[in-house]
Parts: C-alpha cells; structure tokens; sequence
C-alpha cells in the first residue's frame, strides 16, 4: 500500500506567511523559512510555499524567500506563485525548490504545462487548480486564478483532465468553499478529479482534525493532502496527526 503524504502549506504575502479562510481575512502567521523548518522537523513529507499575490501583483516570484526556506528543509519543496515561463521555473529550481506550482499562468497558456515538463521532468511540475463549487455542486465546479479573484469559466475535471494530458505531474486542488474553515475537505470533488486523472492528487481546504484526512484519503482518494492553519497555530503538528492516522488504518511516513 502506498503511503499517504502529510503536506504543510505555507502562503507568502510580502514576505511572510499568512493565512484566511476562503481566501480573504489574512492574518500574519510567521516567517516562513522558520515555520518549513518547524514542520519539516515535525515530520511533514513534504513543504509547499505559494508566493499568493505574485501573479495579481503582476511580478515574478519572491527568490531570496525562496532560497532563505529551501536553506532550512530536507524534504521536497514546492514553490508556487509568479512562474510563467521555462526560465521562471527555473529560478526557482536555482533557488533550491524542487518543484513548481503553476495556476494562472498554466490557464492563460496551457503549453506552459509541457514546456517546463520538458525541461525539467514531469515530476516537477504540479498544476493548482483553485475551485469553487457551482450552482449545480461538482459537476459545474469552476476554475478560479489570480488568487481566487477571477473565475475563468473553466470546469475543474475538464480542466485537470487536460493538464494532465499536457504533461502534469501532480494537481493540487484547492477548494475555495472549504478553505480555512477546518470543517472537513471537499471530499466529493476531491473524488472526481481523482476519478478522472491518472497522476496524484493533492487534496487542500478545509483540513481541521485528523478525521478529516482519513476522510480524504479514503472518499476522496487524495493521494496527499494539503494543510495550513492547524500547523501554524498549533492546532496539531504532523507528527501527532500521523500518529492519529496510523491508528486509524491510513498509510503514513512516521517521522523517526
């Protein structure tokens, strides 16, 4: 069985980290090169940072920040936020990431998915795909960019189908409705974009007990799934919540 990854999210605005729910009502949470140290040591699998007003802001990815948290980790990091071409990415992967997270500038120019595939590896390429649920719930649940600021009319599973066939190595699917509000992911759409591609899925919104990622895990058949909040204000760390989902039956990494 493979084992499911415990991912901590960690989203920069000018610099530092911080957090809302559903994308608005920000609140300073810390340093972000500390915070990835923190919780890489705790024992997540895996550290994603999104530089989240990068592309509204209209400029490239924050580097120094970038290099100053890749200095503190030794697992995977994923940095997100104003890469838009080949040479954007890899910045980035200069800059000690060893994956990019593309959103806005994937939609705008969907060949963008390929062109760092080729260059860099699928593997090193995840698609983030911002969705808010629609009049009809999962089956017209629309792709939102610019930081959730903009709907693009695009349905999610259409959408995940098609990054993937563009060379897509991970999605890492983001439920507006559920974000920040620690009542439980989005199991349902979490599940139908996990039906309809081949690659992993990484499920992120909503995380609040350990319950609700072996929810998402099993209903939702997230390969990984994506928290914010509940590590930096130390609601629970990865360590006690892999100890929690042990017990449970899921399939973890304990950190030694």
């Amino acid at each position: 069985m493979l084992t499911k990854r415990i991912i901590a999210c960690l989203d920069v605005r000018g610099g530092r980290v911080v957090k809302g729910v559903q994308f608005v009502d920000i609140v300073d949470a810390g340093d972000p090169a500390e915070l990835a140290h923190r919780h890489a040591a705790a024992g997540a699998d895996e550290i994603v940072l999104l530089d989240i007003t990068a592309t509204h802001e209209g400029r490239g990815t924050l580097l120094e920040t970038v290099k100053r948290t890749a200095a503190k980790l030794f697992v995977p990091f994923t940095v997100g936020g104003g890469v838009r071409s080949a040479d954007d990415a890899a910045a980035v992967f200069n800059a000690g990431a060893d994956k990019v997270s593309i959103n806005s500038a994937a939609i705008a120019r969907p060949e963008l998915i390929g062109e760092i595939g080729g260059s860099f590896g699928a593997q090193a390429v995840i698609v983030a795909i911002d969705a808010r649920r629609g009049p009809g719930g999962v089956t017209d649940a629309e792709v939102y960019v610019s930081g959730g600021r903009k709907a693009t009319g695009l349905r999610v599973v259409e959408w995940a189908r098609e990054a993937e066939a563009r060379g897509a190595g991970e999605i890492l699917l983001t439920s507006m409705d559920t974000d920040g509000m620690r009542g439980g992911f989005d199991c349902e759409l979490t599940a139908a974009v996990s039906a309809a591609v081949q690659i992993p899925v990484i499920a992120s919104g909503g995380a609040g007990t350990a319950a609700h990622f072996a929810s998402v895990f099993a209903e939702g058949k997230a390969d990984a799934a994506l928290a914010a909040s509940i590590f930096h204000f130390g609601v629970t760390d990865s360590r006690a919540l892999k100890e929690e989902l042990q017990r449970a039956g899921v399939s973890v990494r304990l950190p030694c």
